[in-house]
Order: structure tokens, then C-alpha cells, then sequence
């Protein structure tokens, strides 16, 4: 369990690795007598006053754990493969990673395409976003385990502005015609929040990229009572920007407490204290078994909790992806739609 394993001491203490209410208007599946949806978005953007964050680790109701016969016979870390729909397969001859481009060779329309680049279990990620997605392009990179590779790989300035460039050339030679990125997105899992905080922490990065979607990965170290917010910043100010509608922002979290460290319900809860809001208590029935405890929509800025607290749901969060693609990220992009060759 990659998110589980000790990781290296860094400065950042770097963390080792639905159709439910995704979007801030899908809460028909939480428990009746929640807010109506209009109330709740007011809910959500009333401002806190300014008091000092105090991490509180997920409570002992969330210290649960079910079968994979619980999960409708399916193991979250192991989930069935369904190919790679309108998609050609990995391929890679870019600067790092692989990718996978639509068969159709129109997906580049007007010498423009999307991408989404993610980082960490990336073939689970493949399974999800392939039921979903019709024309932009997944990179996906997995650098081993713990979050330190996946900062180092993207600590030069112009490494992600290098990577961007290789996946157009690899869209120009499967397309014939030249090609730019429009979109850019990032999404990670686990110990891939590494690259993540890395790039969107640089000039460049905080520019080019329009999304983030976090799936419970997000840890940082502790100062005093509250979570190290220094280390993780490039996140708050990403959260920000999403809350006011400039940025898209996404992040689950689950309910396991690792040794030392931050966890993602915590990490989770100091983005949303300082947007100025509190996480919502809620239920409803995810994927691959999840269940739903806590969200909060504000803006673009979207965060769900969940409880469990073992390998299989730490596996189970790749199962949001494909309906924060569809909810969040297909509405925001418009990206272009192509069919079967």
C-alpha cells in the first residue's frame, strides 16, 4: 500500500503514498433531511471567523474496514479491465511517463487538445477515466514509492514546460498536424501529490494549470496543534483560487491515520478552514464500498471525505475518478468529443 509505507524525511515530511454528491448539485444520494442544494451552497460560502486551525485526526466511528465480499465482490486494488475503449494504449516517446491519445485522429481539432496528467497508479487511473472520457489526452507517471521522487522529478522550473512540449510533438506525429495544449490538468493518487505541489508551486505551473483533483493524497508534518501549513501552501493557494472560481480543485479523503504525520482527512480539513468554511457531515454509498461522511463545496472547490481506514480503501478512492472527470472536469473543459475511427 504505496501511501502506507514509512517515507523518506524531507523538508516537507512528504508523505509515502460516484455517483454520489461529486458535484455541489448531486446531493440527492446523501441522507434525507440534508440542506436543499441552494441552502447548502449558501452554507458553504459563509465565512468563518479567522481562528487558529486545530488538526483533529478522523474519529473512531471512521476506524472501520470492509470484505471484498462487502464491496460487491470486487477488490478496489484489483479491479476488473475493461481495455482502453476509444483510446489507443500506452504509449510513450515523451520526457517521462506514457500516454494514451484517442484512436480518432480528430481529437486535436483546430491544432488544440487537452491533457490530464497523473501521477501514481496510473493504470488503475486508466480504467476509470476510459468509461468517461471521449477526447483529451492521460499522461500517466508512477515514480515508485513515496511523494519525495515525484517532487524531485518536477523540481527544475522548466521540467513540466518540457513535459507539456513532448506530449504535443506526440500528438503532432499521431495527428499529422501541429498541436498545442489548451487544458491542462492534474490529477494524483496516494504519494503522487509530490509532483502535484511541486509544479502548481511554480510560476509556470500556478499559470498553466486549470485543475487539480487530489485522491487521498495530501499529507504534510505537524506545527504545534495545527497542520505545517508552509509545506502544503501551494495547495491553499490553488484551493483559493478554485473557491473564487478562477481554478477547479477536487480532493477526497479517507480515514486512515499514519504514524507521525498529517493525515488526508486533516490536510483536507486546513484547505477548507482557510477558504473559510467546515466540513459538512453527510452519508451516501460510494464506489467500490466507500462510504461518504463529510463534504464541502464552495466555488470550483470541492473536497468529499470518507471513512475506512485500510489498504482497500485507501485503493478504493481511484474509484471517484471517473465521475469527478465527468461531473467536474468534462463540463469545465468542453473538450471536443471524437467517436470510433
Amino acid at each position: 500500500m504505496p501511501a502506507l509505507t514509512p517515507f523518506r524525511t524531507t523538508r516537507r515530511l512528504a508523505a509515502a503514498g460516484l455517483a454520489i454528491s461529486l458535484g455541489a448539485a448531486t446531493g440527492a444520494a446523501e441522507t434525507k433531511g440534508t440542506q436543499t442544494k441552494g441552502a447548502e451552497a449558501k452554507a458553504d460560502k459563509k465565512p468563518t471567523l479567522t481562528a487558529s486551525f486545530v488538526a483533529r485526526k478522523p474519529p473512531a466511528a471512521t476506524q472501520v474496514s470492509k470484505t471484498v465480499a462487502q464491496r460487491g465482490g470486487v477488490n478496489p486494488c484489483d479491479t476488473p479491465d475493461t481495455g482502453f475503449g476509444l483510446y489507443d494504449k500506452w504509449t510513450r516517446g515523451i520526457d517521462m511517463g506514457q500516454l494514451i491519445m484517442p484512436t480518432n485522429k480528430r481529437f486535436a481539432r483546430g491544432g488544440q487538445f487537452d491533457v490530464m496528467f497523473h501521477f501514481h497508479g496510473h493504470e488503475s487511473a486508466r480504467k476509470e477515466w476510459i468509461t468517461v472520457m471521449d477526447g483529451a489526452v492521460l499522461v500517466g507517471i508512477d515514480l515508485g514509492l513515496g511523494s519525495g521522487p515525484y517532487e524531485s522529478a518536477f523540481a527544475a522550473p522548466e521540467a513540466f514546460e518540457r513535459l507539456i512540449a513532448s506530449v504535443e510533438r506526440a500528438v503532432e506525429k499521431k495527428t499529422g498536424h501541429p498541436a498545442k495544449a489548451r487544458k491542462v490538468g492534474l490529477s494524483a493518487w496516494s504519494a503522487g501529490y509530490g509532483a502535484v505541489q511541486t509544479i502548481i508551486g511554480q510560476k509556470f505551473g500556478k499559470q498553466r494549470v486549470d485543475s487539480v483533483i487530489l485522491l487521498d493524497g495530501l499529507h504534510c508534518g505537524y506545527q504545534g496543534q495545527s497542520v505545517n501549513a508552509l509545506q502544503i501552501q501551494a495547495f491553499t493557494d490553488f484551493a483559493k483560487a478554485s473557491a473564487s472560481g478562477q481554478k477547479l480543485m477536487f480532493v477526497s479523503h479517507s480515514s486512515i491515520i499514519p504514524p507521525g504525520y498529517a493525515s488526508t482527512t486533516e490536510t483536507a480539513d486546513f484547505l477548507i478552514h482557510e477558504v473559510g468554511g467546515s466540513p459538512k457531515p453527510s452519508k451516501g454509498a460510494g464506489p467500490l464500498g466507500l462510504e461518504l461522511i463529510s463534504r464541502y463545496s464552495q466555488g470550483n472547490f470541492h473536497v468529499r471525505g470518507f471513512s475506512g481506514n485500510d489498504k482497500m480503501d485507501h485503493c478504493a478512492q481511484l474509484g471517484l475518478y471517473r465521475d469527478v472527470l465527468k461531473i467536474h472536469i468534462k463540463p469545465r473543459w468542453n473538450t471536443p468529443r471524437v467517436s470510433a475511427p
